[in-house]
């Protein structure tokens, strides 16, 4: 140590003297006394910063709820489908429209891996064509197919090789429809927008935490002067990540928890008024994509599980910010 240099018990007692020693003496008390938060409790930066948080949770809480819903719903579409086959009777010339369908419907119930099978009239088949011809439209010139549909028993393998020859030889107008290929593209647009939502998720982590990284930097630049001081008394880097990612954490905790409590209220209302029958095209569409948004409790733990997740996510961010621009500091100087 250079003679210009006091010791440090030195350079202490200066600073505990006079008008100084005033100002700096609640800083400079034993290690084991707890210290004056270097952060405020409330300001204008850290309630905004609150509220991008809860927003934040609020969107990742709804694509959570949104992954939830469309997975449980490709699951009862998957198990709704599979069970079920459609045989397809075309008109054909020379050939009686009824007689085929009542011979198919006649050969499917001598299966035993069927258990229900039911024919459906022109009527109920015409209104299957609606949603691309429009209602209103006189089908009764047109070649409409006629369908029978099937019901697979429950626990066993649907070979129905037997059932194909059986049409083959006397209803060579009728086609057996497994739904395979429509099975395979419903699972495929089902996995791609979990895979969207997942991915929307991660999205909102990373702009959370990006946000709290420059919130971090602005209020380490708004409190410098009380940096400086803290390591000038002897302060080390542990305690001052501490105090900013207590300050952080809160802000993180009240903001999570409101948006999660936000979005849950939004998945209670939405499984009300959808649990009552949805009404109009659109409704119904929605419905039959995310079902009634009746949100199991496991989906409910993930939105209170991403509530605590982005409050984790704030702290730590926080504390490794104030690390690295500590470091910077220091090999600046």
């Amino acid at each position: 140590m250079s003679m210009s240099e006091p010791p440090a018990s030195g350079l202490r007692a200066r600073l505990m003297t006079g008008l100084g020693g005033v100002l700096l003496k609640p800083l400079l008390v034993p290690r084991d006394r707890v210290l004056a938060p270097v952060l405020p409790a409330k300001s204008r930066s850290g309630a905004a910063l609150m509220l991008v948080i809860a927003i934040m949770t609020f969107l990742a809480s709804l694509t959570a709820g949104a992954v939830h819903l469309v997975a449980d719903a490709s699951r009862d579409w998957s198990r709704t489908i599979a069970r079920e086959m459609t045989i397809q009777i075309r008109p054909a010339p020379g050939r009686n429209l009824d007689a085929d369908v009542a011979a198919a419907a006649d050969l499917a119930r001598r299966q035993r891996v069927i258990e229900e099978v039911r024919v459906m009239d022109r009527r109920e088949g015409e209104k299957l064509l609606e949603p691309w011809l429009g209602t209103g439209l006189d089908l009764g010139d047109l070649p409409v197919p006629r369908l029978v549909v099937l019901r697979l028993a429950a626990g066993l393998a649907p070979d129905l090789s037997g059932l194909r020859a059986a049409l083959a030889e006397r209803v060579p107008n009728a086609l057996l429809d497994d739904h395979k290929l429509w099975l395979s593209r419903l699972k495929a647009m089902a996995d791609t927008l979990v895979g969207i939502g997942l991915m929307i998720l991660t999205l909102v982590l990373v702009a959370t935490a990006l946000a709290v990284a420059f919130a971090t930097r602005g209020a380490m630049a708004g409190t410098a002067q009380i940096i400086d001081v803290l390591h000038l008394v002897g302060a080390e880097d542990s305690y001052i990540a501490r105090q900013f990612q207590g300050h952080f954490l809160r802000l993180g905790l009240r903001g999570g928890a409101a948006g999660a409590l936000a979005a849950s209220g939004f998945f209670i209302v939405a499984g009300l008024v959808f649990g009552r029958g949805a009404q109009g095209s659109a409704l119904e569409q929605v419905e039959a994509l995310f079902g009634r948004f009746s949100l199991p409790l496991w989906g409910y733990l993930s939105v209170l599980v991403i509530g605590v997740l982005v409050a984790v996510v704030t702290g730590v961010v926080s504390r490794v910010t104030v690390y690295r621009t500590l470091r910077g500091m220091e090999q600046a100087q």
